[in-house]
């Protein structure tokens, strides 16, 4: 056999073996969550936690808005929610307490087989778009963690655990969690756990990651997208590609968009493929002329637009963007009264441990999302890392929609209203 032919054979059975031994460190396949069980669930408990979710997002909006003023942002509320129920599943006492007051968490008994069956809606196979959520466990080689928890998560949240060795092979260990969360969203989300933020002290790690892909219902042809003027939030114009869908477009199509337009806004759903869709908030004036958005605020707008009938507009256009984003949560949990989760020796998760060992280091988020003609990939990990405590009224409608200045956009899953992204667009070009 030719020399350098055994020489190419030789190195791909390398190759695959060194793949194959990384991916056994994998929980399970980063691109088929496992199932879960949601028996106990309820319609109203469903609709409940929905609810309970949607409110964080936007007390999150706001306090990120605060902390970052005149920048682009996005974020994924639902899986900074699917990471923090599995810490609060393992909470208690006062920081118990604390997590369910910041995240509106129910109690864990009402909230586990809710969430479930949320997680398994979000993972339901479909033709016309891709959709996938998953959780995992990563715990310290020859670390105790209490049977009961590891069964809990696992069964509800499908948080399936794997060792990994922080004290002896500390760089290895982030490698591969960093490995897992790259694969499980596409390779968009790369890097989420940064050099230094797991030491030989971590004991455990718990991680979400959300991945969506989804073509508009009605698509955009990309001849029609323009470069026109973007007024930005310090009132900055420059050129953007605006995507434009005409009247006469949107009347030779099949669908009518819910629409509704109000005194200081219009709001627009767009939807995708299947059972999903956009919703677009756009002020008259400028984001902060609708003073704080709250759940509340919002949720009115939403009724609103549900309760309107469709309609055909004459123009609809917003700009093409692309972008990522990335937080870390500690003092902006705090903010929020979250700060006792973070205290060596006061944070409680001894329903993880059986010892009030635990506290939370460092609790980490990143996003990308990308909007075109087609329609859109939007992806985001959280991380959660744990440590021990020895170490540290209506105007005349509007017929056009033209998004040339800032506004929201949330996109959501319609069959139960959850918010699985959300973000605020100040520089399309940035």
């Amino acid at each position: 056999m030719n020399k350098n032919l055994l020489i190419v054979i030789f190195s791909i059975i390398i190759l695959v073996g060194i793949t194959a031994g990384v991916i056994s460190l994998f929980p399970y396949n980063p691109t088929k969550p496992p199932a879960v069980n949601f028996k106990g669930y309820t319609e109203q408990g469903v609709k409940d936690l929905v609810s309970s979710n949607n409110s964080f997002s936007f007390d999150l909006y706001n306090q990120l808005k605060l902390e970052n003023p005149h920048k682009n942002i996005f974020f994924s509320p639902y899986s900074i929610s699917s990471a923090f129920s599995m810490l609060y599943e393992g909470s208690a006492n006062e920081t118990k307490q604390k997590l369910k007051s910041v995240f509106k968490f129910p109690e864990p008994e009402q909230l586990a087989p809710n969430f479930a069956k949320i997680y398994t809606t979000i993972n339901k196979k479909n033709k016309s778009y891709t959709l996938r959520t998953g959780n995992a466990l990563w715990i310290a080689k020859d670390y105790k963690i209490l049977e009961d928890y590891t069964k809990r998560v696992s069964k509800y949240y499908g948080g399936k655990s794997v060792n990994l060795d922080f004290v002896n092979d500390t760089e290895n260990s982030r490698l591969t969690i960093n490995d897992f969360i790259s694969e499980q969203t596409n390779k968009k989300i790369n890097d989420l756990i940064k050099l230094n933020m797991i030491s030989p002290d971590t004991r455990l790690v718990l991680t979400n990651a959300i991945y969506f892909e989804g073509e508009w219902k009605v698509a955009f042809k990309e001849t029609n997208t323009e470069t026109l003027k973007f007024t930005t939030d310090s009132k900055e114009l420059i050129d953007v590609n605006m995507m434009l869908l005409t009247g006469e477009e949107i009347k030779n199509s099949e669908y009518s968009f819910k629409y509704k337009d109000l005194i200081t806004l219009q709001i627009l759903k767009f939807p995708y493929k299947g059972d999903l869709s956009m919703i677009l908030v756009l002020p008259t004036e400028d984001l902060n002329s609708l003073g704080e958005i709250t759940f509340e605020k919002y949720s009115n707008w939403v009724t609103q637009l549900n309760t309107a009938p469709s309609h055909k507009l004459n123009l609809i256009s917003f700009p093409k963007f692309e972008f990522e984003t990335e937080y870390v949560l500690n003092n902006t949990l705090e903010s929020m009264g979250l700060s006792l989760a973070f205290t060596p020796g006061l944070a409680d998760f001894s329903r993880i441990s059986g010892q009030k060992d635990l506290f939370v280091s460092a609790a980490v988020h990143k996003a990308y999302v990308k909007v075109d003609e087609k329609g859109t990939t939007a992806t985001a990990a959280t991380a959660i890392v744990m440590m021990t405590r020895g170490i540290m009224e209506e105007q005349k409608l509007r017929e056009t929609f033209i998004a040339d200045h800032p506004f929201l956009f949330i996109i959501q899953e319609d069959g139960t209203g959850e918010i699985l992204f959300l973000g605020e667009v100040n520089n399309p070009s940035s």
